[in-house]
């Protein structure tokens, strides 16, 4: 019997989202027939690595944010030479962080929306673009620090001066429609999902809340639209060196009309599998459960060492 070691909760600002995946995880996994090792991660990594020791036959990264989804838990992974879910280093760390990853999108032909890096105490004085407009941390997950600053709103000088991630924010050009998202499964998009937020953002509660969104599978939107969302999620995975099973987030605005304006937004390489997760909901619309889904991520297990 294989024994898999299951990394969940960590020390980012997704501790508790991870924390609800490993719970699923441990008990898809059981199911699946797997001996397990359940390790909930926390700030002492000396105490990760006795828990891997004896070393299993896998790890599966449940773990999201910074730290288990950069990059860094998966370099531990590789100089521990213990095979893991998802990506590896490189594809990590350059997915989490936005203007990297944007900057290989567009060299792949990808579409991306306008953005400036900007010093946070510049955007306490002065809008840095036309709004609507976005403001974002440059390495968060789940929505973390994302705000909207739209004709009328005067939170800019608030958000500023109450910022934790850093010295500088990225800006990004709000795209007005609607939410869609595309799971990828190695070489296969799933499905095209529409997310209909409950109070119109889906922020980190409209994500893992119950009732805080709504899913919509198969999205209803023009052809030519699904399609490309299929298209652009599977480059994206590709472009970024991306294994396993990753997530791509889009923009539509068919608010002018179809077939309308898709920009690919990011690539989640840790996707969340809690109770309200949409690579789960998009892998069992097409017949995948979500035992085998985890399965399916173990076996495709590697050590990039």
């Amino acid at each position: 019997m294989k024994r898999v070691a299951v990394l969940y909760g960590g020390i980012s600002a997704e501790r508790e989202v991870s924390l609800s995946s490993g719970r699923q995880v441990i008990e898809a996994l059981r199911t699946a027939g797997y001996d397990v090792v359940p390790v909930e991660v926390g700030p002492d990594l000396a105490a990760v690595l006795a828990a891997l020791t004896p070393r299993p036959d896998a790890v599966f990264n449940a773990l999201h944010g910074r730290f288990g989804e950069d990059g860094t838990i998966q370099g531990v992974l590789d100089w521990l030479g213990i095979p893991y879910t998802h990506s590896g280093v490189r594809a990590s760390s350059i997915a989490m962080d936005k203007v990297a990853a944007k900057t290989v999108f567009a060299a792949a032909g990808l579409p991306v929306a306008r953005h400036r890096i900007v010093d946070v105490a510049a955007l306490e004085e002065a809008d840095p673009m036309p709004r609507p407009y976005v403001i974002k941390p440059q390495k968060e997950g789940s929505s973390v620090g994302v705000f909207i600053m739209k004709t009328g709103d005067n939170r800019r000088a608030e958000i500023a001066r109450s910022w934790t991630f850093g010295s500088t924010a990225m800006t990004e050009e709000y795209i007005a429609g609607r939410e869609l998202t595309v799971a990828v499964m190695g070489d296969r998009a799933l499905a095209v999902t529409e997310i209909k937020a409950a109070r119109g953002f889906y922020d980190y509660e409209a994500k893992y809340a119950d009732g805080g969104s709504r899913h919509v599978i198969p999205a209803a939107v023009h052809p030519e639209i699904a399609a490309q969302a299929m298209e652009v999620a599977l480059a994206a995975h590709q472009a970024l060196g991306c294994v396993g099973a990753t997530r791509s987030d889009f923009r539509y605005d068919d608010t002018e009309g179809e077939p309308g304006r898709l920009v690919l937004l990011e690539v989640n390489t840790q996707p969340g599998l809690t109770p309200t997760s949409l690579l789960p909901e998009q892998a069992a619309y097409c017949g995948v459960d979500f035992p085998a889904l985890c399965a399916w991520m173990v076996e495709a297990a590697q050590c990039r060492a």
